[in-house]
């Protein structure tokens, strides 16, 4: 599953490539918590990283913790023009999977890791195409192949 937010207006100026973890536990996905926000674990893809590096990476980042990556869920892009009104494109990629044992302390210290039951989470995310993301996540659980 593949879906496209906004539109392209202009030539793309900066594009930034993610890859972020949905990881679920008894009905609960954990989340980073961020200034009032929620988003997924996850973010930018480094140098000539995989996505799978980038989640375990950011993980590590951001809840301090190891992960295991099931599967590959879903894709998404955006395309958002900035303040200046040049062309932003954020192709990013979404897989599911388990938070392990926590191995350090989070480096991202404004990020707070939260587990919320996913159908209190729907439609909270901060960014549409991770509440997207979200209902793709929260549909294959429905269906019994998360």
């Amino acid at each position: 599953m593949h879906r496209i937010f906004g539109k392209q207006e202009k030539e793309v100026f900066f594009c930034r490539p993610g890859a972020y973890l949905i990881p679920v536990n008894n009905g609960k996905v954990a989340v980073a918590y961020v200034f009032g926000r929620h988003y997924l674990l996850g973010g930018g893809i480094e140098g000539d990283e995989t996505q799978e590096e980038c989640i375990r990476r950011e993980c590590l980042e951001e809840a301090g913790c190891s992960c295991e990556i099931e599967g590959f869920l879903c894709s998404a892009e955006w395309y958002v023009l900035n303040e200046e009104k040049k062309q932003h494109h954020y192709p990013q990629y979404y897989y599911v999977g388990k938070l392990l044992e926590k191995c350090s302390e989070p480096t991202e210290r404004d990020h707070e890791l939260v587990w919320i039951p996913i159908e209190e989470l729907r439609g909270k995310m901060h960014l549409e195409m991770q509440n997207w993301a979200l209902e793709q996540c929260w549909e294959k659980i429905k269906d019994d192949t998360v």
